[in-house]
């Protein structure tokens, strides 16, 4: 890849050249342009052209931040096919943390930048907890970014409130939230919806529920699942609408694609992912969203080897030390290394990147 200049490509076929300046311009991609890159682009100029505009948008500097996650519990009363991290209210092996526990856990790390908030819809949890951890995390740590709470989530908190989204995203700005993780997009399909997980909400709501974080000024993240039922068309789709939605609101922070974990969940069935399939997704998620500031290189499900490799097909977040993540944990059956900064920035140096602490 690296002894590939991206204008070799022009010489073997004139779409590779119309697509580049397209994207390079930061021009939005059509459907059908976007779905031949997908399918017939060469991963290598797929990679090059990624790249190339990350530099672009970046030059050499490649992002993490010190962060802990916190998956305050599993016990959740929805059922997606595709987690392994959940279990239902009463069943063995379900956990909620109290916000005593949360405090005396982020104490044991006081350098932490930001701390991520993410769990499963637990019934027995009423809705000031979830106000009260946010209120309780600001006063111990004034300064840290506080990322909690995905549109599947806020969707809870109004349910069970009776509040508004309105009302709910304020109450949570007020008590010290920053900005909203990226979870729960899956990806933008009814059909994959109604297999995979009908109890979550829809994709209009989780769209809703973005745009109104986004005009109260609250940042929010997107992810896209892939590697699964989807189709090619239903991943092109997504990452349109997403770009859509930027053009409009300018409210997305980063893009995480997330690479299905076909372990200890009812889709165990299907092989997962291919690196070849996780590189291309990658390096599409920059190329089509070229008007999002960053694509994570997500290490926590891609492994830390590959996750360096998505630095060189247009990511430019590698995440950061992230402590413990349950999510994975429970489904692959094994702890998350957590990464201290010298490694971090040893990796990031390795592929000729200039490593900066978010």
């Amino acid at each position: 890849m690296q002894n590939l200049v991206l204008e070799e490509y022009f010489k073997k076929d004139n779409f590779y050249k119309k697509v580049a300046e397209k994207v390079l311009n930061l021009e939005p991609l059509d459907f059908d342009s976007a779905l031949k890159l997908y399918r017939e682009g060469d991963l290598f100029f797929l990679g090059k052209l990624a790249k190339r505009l990350k530099e672009k948008i970046h030059g050499k500097k490649y992002y993490y931040t010190l962060n802990r996650h916190i998956n305050y519990t599993n016990i959740c009363n929805i059922n997606c096919k595709f987690c392994g991290f959940h279990k239902r209210p009463g069943e063995k092996g379900g956990y909620t943390l109290s916000i005593k526990e949360i405090i005396k856990t982020l104490k044991t790390t006081p350098s932490l930048k930001e701390v991520h908030v993410v769990g499963g819809l637990n019934p027995e949890l009423p809705y000031e907890y979830y106000i009260d951890l946010i209120k309780a995390i600001r006063e111990n740590f004034p300064h840290i970014h506080i990322r909690a709470y995905t549109c599947v989530e806020i969707d809870w908190l109004s349910r069970i409130s009776g509040k508004s989204i309105k009302d709910v995203l304020i109450e949570l700005k007020e008590a010290g939230l920053n900005s909203i993780p990226g979870g729960g997009a899956e990806v933008f399909s009814e059909r994959v919806r109604k297999e995979l997980y009908p109890a979550k909400i829809s994709a209009e709501r989780w769209i809703e529920i973005a745009k109104t974080a986004h005009s109260l000024g609250i940042k929010t993240n997107a992810t896209l699942l892939f590697g699964h039922i989807e189709t090619e068309e239903e991943i092109i789709n997504h990452l349109l609408k997403l770009r859509e939605i930027q053009e409009e609101t300018k409210g997305f922070y980063c893009f995480i694609p997330l690479a299905f974990i076909p372990e200890n969940n009812e889709l165990s069935y299907l092989p997962g992912p291919s690196a070849h399939q996780i590189l291309k997704v990658i390096a599409l998620s920059r190329i089509i969203l070229n008007n999002f500031p960053h694509i994570k290189s997500y290490w926590v499900f891609l492994g830390i080897k590959l996750a360096q490799v998505a630095l060189l097909w247009g990511a430019d977040h590698f995440h950061g030390t992230v402590i413990e993540e349950k999510i994975s944990e429970l489904m692959k059956g094994e702890p998350v290394i957590k990464l201290p900064p010298a490694q971090i920035q040893r990796l990031i140096r390795e592929i000729g990147g200039e490593p900066v602490e978010l």
